[in-house]
Formats: C-alpha cells, structure tokens, sequence
C-alpha cells in the first residue's frame, strides 16, 4: 500500500495507526450513506467511521467536521462551533483545491493548511475511529485522542 500523506504526518507525530485497504466503488454521495457502507466493507460498526464534511462560512472561512457514519451534522451546531451566521458544505470540485483530497478521500489529517476542526463528541465513546486515510480505497484506524491531537480538534455536539 502506497503511503499517504494523512500516514507520513501520523507517523511524524509518532502516533499509531492501522491503514485498511478497501474496494472503492467510486460511489461518494453523502445522501447515499456512504460511510455507512464503509463501515461494513470494512466490518466495523458504523459508530466508528467518521466522516469529513469541509464547510465554508459567510466569511469564506473554511472549517473541518467530522460526525460519525450514523448522525447527520445539525447546521445550527455547526454554525455555533464556528462562531457564524451562515456554513454549508464546499463543493465537491472545490475540494482538491482547498484541501488537497478529493471526495470519498477527503480526511482530517493532513490537509493543505489547518483548518478549525471539530469533532462529534461521540468520538469519545469508541475504544477506535476510522478515517478516510487521504485517498478512496483507504481508511486509517486510531485511537480518539490521536484523532483528536493530530487534528487539532475541538470535540462537541455536532448531532442532528
């Protein structure tokens, strides 16, 4: 497996991980439930995949949550954490440009510049998390707290 950046800046961090390899089917579209799909690709529960959703604020600031396969990210949370009146999701051709990844490979770890990131709180109650590992076909599995310090995260209430 082809080491990605997500990996290298883990391992700079001396942080442990376990990289997973799966058959990508090319179908991204959050409606669609992908990450819960992951989940049993991979054959974990659902609660563990955690999904990346870059969002964009009135202001054009960009910020990173992660929510878990089975909660949808409540707007009104979202806006609170990020201190704005208005946040929605970037475009899926914007991605690449913004953060180096593309749908379906986008994770937290690792992105072009540090963007604010938030966590569900729900994070805290799983033993280990996955991640997309920074390209489709890959997930990274590792602790919370690596999740969190790698990120530089701020964990709260995300949940619809």
């Amino acid at each position: 497996m082809k080491k990605t950046n997500a990996m290298r800046i883990l391992e700079g961090l001396k942080i442990p991980y376990q990289a997973k390899e799966y058959d990508d089917d090319g179908e991204h579209v959050l409606e669609k439930g992908a990450a819960g799909r992951m989940a049993e690709k991979l054959g974990v529960s659902p609660e563990m995949v955690f999904k990346t959703i870059v969002m964009r604020t009135e202001t054009k600031e960009i910020c990173v949550f992660c929510q878990s396969a089975v909660s949808e990210i409540n707007l009104k949370k979202a806006r609170q954490a990020a201190g704005c009146k208005e946040i929605n999701p970037v475009k899926p051709d914007e991605l690449l440009g913004l953060t180096g990844y593309i749908r379906g490979g986008c994770t937290p770890i690792g992105m072009k510049k540090q963007f604010r990131t938030f966590i569900d709180e729900s994070v805290l109650t799983q033993d280990t998390v996955c991640v997309s590992g920074g390209q489709r076909g890959i997930q990274i599995t590792l602790k919370p707290e690596d999740l969190i310090k790698a990120t530089k995260a701020e964990v709260l209430d995300l949940k619809l």
